[in-house]
């Protein structure tokens, strides 16, 4: 008896088992869209992705990213989690986030509602009042905590390459990194710190039968960190390593400190000033030549977007040495970025350095032009 009560419930146990094995696990629940109705009675399905004091971004199902007015929105529901910044919030370097509502949205009659969740009460906002709308995850990562030194970063990637079999016989191959980490990373709030890393370098050769083989070498790498005192100065702390065959220069190492001004900040134009005082340690390939010398180094930066994503960047600097008078040197180079797909651009670059005290039988002067593809990082 007690074996067959065994074996039934052994049974049972292969053919429950089997069923709830067979039963397809239930299908998770999609989220629900967010919606835009305007004033015209269109609706609007897709996502919402944020807003300023004016207008609404939103990505539509049908249409894509667009971007509306407030004043032509008639209803604005959402499913997700959003941060309401109002027009008079002012945030410091250690920012209180305590007073900014976040929850979902809904908005009717230019009046924006925020449900915190949890039973509390709705927040009622004028749309005249909102200065910006930010999904939950922008306002973590930019108000409620710091991002870690391996967060943030953004910047881009180029190369190029030319190369002629002839003859001559010639290879150049150029490439740059750029990396900038700038906290935080909404331009609306005021800076509080920025990283750079830049490292470029061209390479190549000519030759010929019965001819010495033409070597070029040119590499650049400099980190700067800046701490910013307001939203337009800061301090800033600095590392530039130069190396050039073409002016027989073995290693330059510059190191410096000082205060930069951002002179113009606007959605289509940057500029920045700075000045510092500096160390430069200059290795030729004659040693005799060889310098340590007390400057400063005076620089501008500026950055110009146009339409369809160009993008112009330029830069200056001079380095008086007040040790050494004759040796004072100036770099210069210009990029211009013209999108080609997705995130890959067309580049076409200059970079020009002149070195007022090179060893003898060397032109003070070298200049390069250089054309590649860039990925951006972000």
């Amino acid at each position: 008896m007690l074996q067959t009560r065994l074996t039934a419930l052994c049974l049972y146990c292969l053919v429950t088992g089997s069923v709830v094995a067979q039963t397809p696990a239930a299908k998770a629940t999609p989220p629900q869209p967010d919606t835009v109705l305007l004033n015209d009675g269109e609706k609007l399905i897709g996502h919402f992705v944020r807003a300023t004091g004016s207008t609404v971004i939103f990505k539509s199902d049908m249409l894509g990213e667009i971007t509306v007015d407030w004043s032509k929105i008639k209803e604005l529901h959402t499913t997700g989690t959003y941060a309401v910044v109002g027009k008079t919030v002012k945030f410091g370097r250690h920012p209180d986030v305590s007073h900014v509502p976040h929850g979902s949205l809904d908005a009717t009659a230019q009046t924006i509602a925020v449900q915190p969740g949890g039973g509390a009460a709705a927040v009622n906002i004028p749309v005249a009042e909102s200065a910006h709308i930010i999904d939950e995850p922008t306002f973590q990562k930019d108000l409620v905590r710091q991002p870690g030194f391996f967060a943030a970063w953004a910047g881009a990637i180029t190369a190029g390459a030319s190369i002629v079999q002839a003859t001559q016989q010639s290879r150049a191959f150029n490439t740059a990194i750029a990396l900038v980490r700038a906290i935080p990373t909404e331009s609306w709030l005021a800076p509080r710190d920025r990283t750079l890393i830049d490292l470029s370098a061209s390479e190549g050769f000519v030759s010929q039968p019965n001819t010495p083989r033409v070597k070029t070498q040119i590499v650049h790498a400099d980190a700067e960190r800046d701490e910013y005192f307001s939203g337009k100065v800061y301090a800033f702390g600095q590392a530039i390593f130069d190396h050039n065959f073409s002016q027989g220069l073995d290693l330059q190492q510059n190191y410096g400190g000082g205060i930069g001004y951002t002179a113009i900040q606007r959605g289509d134009l940057t500029l920045d000033v700075k000045g510092s005082v500096s160390y430069v340690r200059q290795e030729f390939q004659n040693p005799a030549n060889n310098h340590n010398l007390i400057g400063s180094t005076f620089s501008e930066n500026l950055l110009r977007r146009f339409s369809r994503g160009m993008i112009l960047t330029e830069q200056i600097s001079v380095t008086p040495a007040w040790n050494e008078m004759h040796a004072w040197m100036t770099t210069g180079s210009a990029a211009f970025n013209a999108p080609v797909y997705k995130r890959l651009t067309f580049t076409i670059g200059v970079l020009d350095n002149f070195l007022n005290d090179p060893p003898p039988g060397f032109r003070k002067n070298s200049f390069q032009a250089t054309t590649g593809l860039t990925y951006s990082l972000r």
